[in-house]
């Protein structure tokens, strides 16, 4: 396999899990909110990563996410699930329930708390490639995983068998940048943080977008199509406002999940609901100032650069 064998591309957003009052996955608004989403032009999602809050579930939690993902999605959408896990053997026993779900492709970061040398990597990732019954997504975010993949180790790993594509993370421009130059002839590159450098980063050929603010937003999703077109100055201006937002949602003593969710609930969106512990619900000031800050940035017409 490499980036040839998928066609996955375009904004495909990092989605949030629901939970009730009684602390179980809310189904009904995952799906919900999933085909609002592919349905406003998201060619895929993301579910049970980052924003899906994976650390979180459990192993029958996330089998359930894969196959209201995957019914949600439907033929339209890609369905990339994530499958994350410290050792290979956790990683193949989500990677296999995946498959089993019908999902298009896992998302796996690296191990995280275990500080792990580069050779440590790349035998944790060849273990999983060797046994991956569908296409692997490489995950650099190392601010959350402790464990960097560097632009030359992701060279080292999209020589792996499965190994398909990679969403870039790390927020640094410079590393997403020699990631995509050294391996996107071997893999698809995506950018993670579209909110802050979603532009720059199609601009400089990556393949798709991959974010949590068009599940508040979905704007956002259209700066694909905007430079797809030319039309690079309607796309600044919007990433001119997602800047906004990511300044807004980690500020004030908000931090960017439990925000997320809040956001959602404000706006009367499907998929917000509760965090789960240990994230906290955003309350009191953090959530007045939250409210004040949305409707500030996406009223109609308001110049938030």
């Amino acid at each position: 396999m490499d980036r040839n064998t998928i066609t996955w591309s375009g904004p495909m957003p990092a989605i949030t899990t629901p939970f009730t009052a009684k602390d179980e996955v809310d189904h009904e608004g995952l799906a919900a909110n999933i085909q609002r989403l592919i349905s406003a032009g998201a060619t895929g999602v993301l579910a049970a990563g980052c924003t899906g809050e994976f650390w979180a579930l459990r192993p029958d939690e996330r089998r359930a996410i894969y196959a209201t993902t995957r019914q949600a999605a439907g033929t339209e959408g890609t369905a990339i699930v994530g499958a994350a896990g410290i050792t290979p053997r956790d990683v193949i026993s989500g990677m296999e329930d995946a498959a089993e779900a019908g999902a298009d492709g896992v998302l796996v970061l690296p191990p995280y708390f275990v500080h792990l040398s580069r050779a440590e990597i790349v035998a944790h990732f060849r273990a999983i490639s060797d046994a991956a019954p569908l296409p692997v997504v490489l995950y650099n975010i190392p601010g959350n995983a402790g464990n960097a993949l560097t632009p030359e180790i992701v060279d080292e790993l999209a020589d792996l068998e499965n190994v398909v594509a990679i969403k870039e993370s790390s927020g640094d421009w410079l590393n997403f940048h020699r990631t995509l130059t050294l391996t996107r002839d071997r893999i698809r590159v995506f950018c993670g943080p579209s909110s802050t450098i979603g532009v720059p980063a199609m601009l400089a050929g990556c393949d798709g977008l991959v974010d949590c603010f068009p599940n508040i937003w979905t704007d956002l999703l259209d700066i694909w199509s905007m430079v797809q077109r030319g039309d690079t100055e309607a796309a600044w201006q919007v990433q001119a406002r997602a800047r906004d937002l990511t300044d807004l949602f980690v500020s004030g003593g908000r931090t960017l999940y439990p925000a997320t969710k809040a956001a959602m609930d404000y706006l009367g969106l499907p998929g917000g609901g509760l965090p789960r512990a240990p994230l906290q619900p955003t309350e009191g000031k953090a959530l007045a100032e939250l409210h004040a800050g949305l409707d500030r940035i996406l009223a109609t017409g308001q110049n938030c650069a």
